[in-house]
């Protein structure tokens, strides 16, 4: 089976063509400035060179019709014709109270994404533009598959899920904790129970999303039971640009100080915030890293405020699960940022955490960087998302097939 995973942005659409009998990518290339004139990025892992070309996008389905003709052309693609592909995953960011699992999308399914557009909507939109896209494209009879990032994190307790407003603005509006980056804590999860050996409804894994989004999740069982984003993905962790959590109240102070509305306030709080707020140098930790050789004291700041606020996660939800048997580093800073991965573990000896500097070198490969002899396994794992996407996809289609 070939199943197709679709990333839809509001301009962009990413897209990786997955040989589901051996799970490796055929190919995989970006859509970009969609509705503006349009770019190919493309990508045949056979090939050393990358294919890229100005191509006319004047919506999604410009840049389906796009990605299916290079997956076809007779130099760079990689099948013979569209019929080779047998399914479609898509991404979606928010499923809301909806959905605990992926689906196979149907008219109800648009609705209830549709439906949550309110609670994500620089995401949910385009998702739906992509989907309808591939329908106008591919035709009805190719099935499509929506994941959620969301969906991980629907076994979370009301304890862990229900703020301390007043309860009538959940049940009104369902205002309440959801948690992203389930895809990417889900795959590391199910990756650290193989490399340990251990089924995972006997472990205790906290798992460490860090990159320009940042996330951490207790997992327990096989099951998120509680995570750092919340209602929206602004919260929790210090980010890129995102403030992660604040005083509300500083909102409120800074539209009257600053006369700006609570959306402009917003605006600063997920695109100006978090590390390039506090350094004044950048949203990626490599330019932070240049910036401290360099002597800079706020650039230090701000990664060692992002360092401790991923410990304090951690040992929190090692109280809340009553101990934990391995942390989980992914996502571009988790696999590849030693100094964080080194920081963030030190002085946790007493809780059975501690990092072998020798084998904490390496960067972007799966591996255990903990000392021999810790209680508790320190794993490094890359993510896969899109794997994860292409695997739900195939398993409900074939379920389908067979009721």
């Amino acid at each position: 089976m070939n199943v197709l995973v679709i990333n839809a942005g509001s301009s962009s659409l990413k897209y990786q063509l997955f040989d589901m009998d051996t799970k490796g990518v055929l190919a995989k290339g970006l859509c970009e400035r969609i509705g503006i004139d349009g770019r190919l990025t493309h990508t045949n892992p056979k090939k050393e060179d990358k294919y890229k070309a100005d191509v006319p996008m004047k919506d999604h389905a410009d840049a389906i019709r796009a990605v299916i003709d290079i997956l076809i052309d007779k130099e760079w693609g990689v099948i013979e014709s569209m019929s080779e592909i047998d399914a479609v995953g898509h991404r979606v960011v928010h499923g809301g109270e909806y959905f605990a699992d992926s689906v196979l999308i149907d008219d109800s399914v648009i609705e209830a994404i549709d439906a949550c557009i309110p609670l994500a909507p620089l995401h949910n939109t385009p998702n739906l533009i992509g989907i309808d896209a591939c329908k106008n494209v591919m035709g009805e009879n190719v099935p499509q598959v929506a994941v959620f990032d969301t969906a991980f994190h629907q076994t979370m307790p009301p304890v862990d899920y229900i703020y301390s407003i007043p309860y009538e603005f959940y049940q009104k509006y369902k205002i309440r904790r959801y948690g992203f980056h389930g895809t990417s804590h889900k795959y590391v999860a199910q990756q650290a129970s193989e490399m340990l050996g251990i089924p995972l409804e006997h472990l205790r894994i906290i798992t460490c999303h860090l990159g320009n989004g940042s996330s951490v999740t207790a997992i327990k069982g096989g099951k998120s039971i509680d995570t750092s984003m919340g209602f929206t993905p602004l919260a929790g962790l210090p980010m890129g640009t995102r403030s992660g959590d604040i005083d509300p109240a500083i909102i409120s102070f800074l539209c009257e100080h600053e006369n700006k509305s609570a959306e402009e306030m917003l605006e600063v709080m997920n695109k100006k915030s978090g590390v390039l707020g506090v350094s004044g140098v950048s949203s990626d930790f490599r330019d932070l890293d240049n910036a401290i050789n360099e002597g800079n004291d706020r650039a230090k700041l701000a990664k060692d405020i992002f360092i401790n606020s991923v410990k304090k996660l951690i040992g929190a939800y090692i109280a809340e699960m009553g101990g934990v048997d391995a942390v989980v580093f992914t996502a571009g800073v988790g696999e590849n940022d030693r100094s964080v991965r080194w920081d963030v573990c030190e002085h946790m000896e007493y809780l059975g955490i501690k990092v072998d500097p020798e084998k904490n070198k390496y960067r972007g490969r799966q591996m255990d960087i903990s000392v021999d002899y810790a209680r508790v396994r320190v794993l490094v794992i890359p993510t896969n998302e899109e794997l994860v996407i292409a695997e739900d996809t195939k398993r409900l289609v074939e379920k389908a097939e067979e009721e």
